[in-house]
């Protein structure tokens, strides 16, 4: 059984969908949301991996659902509402985390790769924002949806990740204006913009940048000499989806622990 995360809001009867759920920050953010009473729907492609966070949640006495899901296909993202809606109830909250990353010069990538990682970073959260804004407008109820941007939407070395840095800024962007779309609905939309948090996707981006095996060597390059682990966003997270944060919306929030060059 995983460590216990303890209760500090309430969200009982809040049914939540979390993208991305098989690793990194959205296994964290879906253990989160379940702990403060929500039953959470999980995501991603690898099903061992759902399982696993699935028991897990369960052992700690919440409530989670798994569901494969390709966030290319973008058949499979329209359903996934759907799906959630049958089997939890309405969702209420929308954790938009599914991502990829590139690593790559502007001039050596492929357009298939380009329009794959568009569509998992940019049309897919855009898509499930509105299937979940939709049913909430006609229900009448508020919600929260926290889309997962990240400090490359502000800063770009130049040494690869264009498309990413570019995908993320326009995940910024989307959030400040569904948020006004929206904000007469009561459906609030913000996003967390993280540093580097260690995951597998920053361990593979250390071994590209040949600062370490994992993303523990970028505590070598860090003002703080640290990196950061996914339940330093604990807090920036329930925030944004505590009922009681109802006059936030269309913020993104900048946690680097102080990395970025500003």
């Amino acid at each position: 059984m995983s460590d216990p995360i303890s209760p500090r809001i309430d969200l009982s009867g809040e049914v939540a969908i979390v993208t991305g759920a098989t690793s990194g920050l959205g296994r964290r953010f879906a253990r989160v949301l379940a702990a403060q009473g929500a039953a959470v729907a999980i995501t991603g492609r690898r099903a061992e991996r759902l399982d696993t966070l699935k028991a897990e949640i369960e052992a700690d006495g919440g409530t989670a659902y798994p569901i494969v899901a390709d966030m290319s296909d973008m058949a499979q993202v329209g359903l996934l509402t759907e799906t959630v809606e049958a089997e939890l109830g309405m969702p209420t909250i929308l954790i938009n985390n599914a991502g990829i990353a590139d690593g790559q010069l502007a001039t050596r990538m492929e357009p298939e790769f380009m329009e794959r990682l568009m569509t998992i970073n940019l049309t897919a959260p855009f898509l499930l924002a509105r299937e979940v804004a939709k049913r909430l407008i006609k229900a009448k109820r508020p919600g929260r949806i926290v889309n997962i941007a990240s400090v490359a939407a502000y800063q770009y070395d130049g040494n690869g990740a264009a498309l990413y840095s570019t995908s993320k800024a326009a995940i910024a962007r989307m959030t400040e204006t569904l948020a006004v779309e929206w904000s007469r609905f009561h459906v609030n939309v913000n996003a967390i913009a993280p540093g580097i948090v260690a995951s597998e996707m920053t361990d593979d981006m250390a071994q590209r940048m040949k600062v370490g095996d994992d993303a523990d060597g970028f505590s070598k390059v860090t003002r703080r000499g640290r990196v950061p682990t996914p339940d330093w966003l604990d807090s920036t997270l329930l925030y944004l989806v505590d009922p009681d944060s109802h006059a936030v919306t269309g913020t993104v929030v900048i946690v680097d622990d102080g990395q970025q060059n500003r």
